[in-house]
């Protein structure tokens, strides 16, 4: 078993830093090992099975950021400990470097407003490096690099979407991405009409086995039958599903019987699948036949097992309606689930071995659900994020993204039991304010990446049952929160 060691200055830095727990290494081609983290005192053991070089990863306070996971640059083993702020200072400014030297080969323009930020950010971790006799001093100075060298990325990234959304809308006067909102349980109401129609061209109807078949043979279409022919009478772009959703809890709790009888549970996901396609036959267009299938989990299900049923399900769908388009959602789109030590794939290799099947896979819906423990991602700077979707890109599948994120620590509870707010927020604690520069930050960055085809916010309204604490656009009075006047805005900006 091998094991990395780090320093933490100043040592007091460790009582109030739940999120160092979450630590773990990956490997160069970005594979998550299987970590366990030992803390002691102000030393950070993080054990995995291999002993090969690595990148630590873990979330750090920088100023102006909040708590952004970084990474370090690979590192080998050794005796004695890593200073952790040095090396995720080398790990930002070496990412930013090579950002910069792979986008200038793409013909981008570097903003002069980056290098000067840039130089600080060099000059700041040499004078680091150099205070081997005053370590806390060092640590600071260190995190004083981190900040200057996500400014960097921050000003870097900013001038990459502008340049590629300008390439785009040269090429068309709209941009062909679909914005929509998951609808939620809920009957259409008077006020769509003006909350949903000048904001999204697109909207996700919630058609889920656990919603629609709570006991077994007793269906409930009704809502749903509502909320389609709304959006047919409105000419909204429909996406149906989740169908099945394989996270804990996901299928109905009846089919729990079945959970040793792999070969009837199947019949009954794709009898399933069959019944909700052809109820909406030529009204859908586009489907999510399951959701959470990398992390899965639901029934005890092997990772074979889960991967058989959605290449399962799959086949069915295509069968039914062959001119429809299948997704998938992944959760946890950087791997993180891996470092928990239950499964051999990371997300990219699980979808690769679907479009390899042949089983009839249209595209990949990425669930962005940032600040959630449970089910979600820690906070991640924009560069961080475009990398991420440039992984997913390279398997030239088209992308919808679905995003989350909070508008308030406060409980909620109308939202799922599974799922809480992480205890930090984002640059600033979470707030309504928060959540709408958040997604003025980040949508205009997915609307820039051309694979990206559907941008879909995950809950509509706080008021009825939902999935994600505090992330509708609507508050638990039915109130419109500022991220819908900013959704309304970026609408007016890019497709209107």
């Amino acid at each position: 078993m091998g094991v990395m060691k780090f320093q933490v200055h100043p040592a007091d830095l460790m009582a109030d830093w739940p999120e160092a727990q979450n630590a773990y290494i990956t490997g160069l081609d970005g594979r998550v090992f299987p970590s366990r983290v030992e803390i002691e005192q102000n030393l950070i053991n993080c054990r995995r099975p291999a002993s090969d070089s690595g990148k630590f990863n873990i979330a750090w306070p920088v100023p102006g950021f909040g708590r952004p996971v970084l990474t370090t640059s690979s590192l080998r083993e050794q005796e004695s400990p890593y200073q952790l702020a040095i090396e995720l200072a080398r790990g930002k400014i070496c990412q930013v470097r090579n950002q910069v030297a792979q986008w200038e080969q793409l013909g981008m323009e570097i903003p002069a407003a980056f290098h000067p930020i840039n130089k600080v950010s060099h000059t700041l971790f040499a004078k680091c490096v150099g205070m081997k006799q005053d370590l806390t001093a060092a640590s600071e100075i260190a995190t004083q690099a981190i900040s200057k060298a996500c400014e960097a990325a921050e000003i870097l990234t900013r001038s990459y979407i502008e340049q590629r959304l300008s390439i785009r809308t040269k090429k068309t006067s709209q941009m062909p991405v679909s914005l929509g909102c998951n609808l939620g349980r809920s009957n259409p109401e008077a006020s769509w009409d003006s909350i949903l129609l000048n904001t999204f061209n697109a909207a996700a109807i919630p058609i889920e086995w656990k919603l629609i078949e709570p006991e077994e043979g007793s269906y409930c279409w009704d809502w749903l039958d509502a909320q389609v022919e709304w959006c047919h009478q409105h000419k909204i772009v429909m996406r149906g599903g989740p169908l099945l959703d394989l996270s804990p809890n996901g299928l109905p709790k009846w089919l729990e019987q079945w959970g040793h009888d792999f070969f009837n549970l199947q019949s009954f996901l794709c009898d399933f699948v069959e019944t909700a396609i052809s109820r909406y036959a030529g009204k859908i267009r586009s489907w999510e036949v399951s959701s959470r299938v990398n992390t899965a989990g639901v029934l005890n299900l092997s990772e074979e097992n889960s991967l058989t049923l959605v290449a399962r399900t799959l086949e069915v769908a295509r069968r039914v309606d062959e001119e429809s388009q299948f997704l998938i959602r992944i959760d946890e789109p950087w791997g993180t689930y891996q470092s928990r030590g239950q499964h051999r794939l990371n997300p990219v290799q699980f979808v690769d071995a679907l479009l390899r099947c042949g089983v009839g896979l249209s595209g990949v819906n990425l669930e962005l659900a940032i600040g959630y423990q449970g089910r979600g991602s820690s906070s991640r700077d924009v560069l961080d994020f475009s990398r991420m979707l440039d992984v997913w890109s390279s398997l030239e599948v088209p992308l919808h993204v679905t995003l989350a994120f909070p508008s308030s620590a406060q409980p909620d509870s109308q939202a799922s039991d599974a799922i809480s707010v992480e205890r930090s927020g984002w640059k600033t604690p979470w707030s309504e304010e928060a959540q709408a520069n958040w997604l003025n930050t980040y949508l205009p960055l997915l609307v820039a990446k051309q694979a990206v085809t559907g941008i879909f916010w995950s809950d509509l309204s706080d008021a009825t049952p939902h999935e994600f604490p505090n992330a509708g656009l609507l508050d638990a009075i039915g109130r419109p929160k500022k991220v819908l006047e900013t959704l309304r805005q970026l609408s007016k900006n890019h497709w209107q």
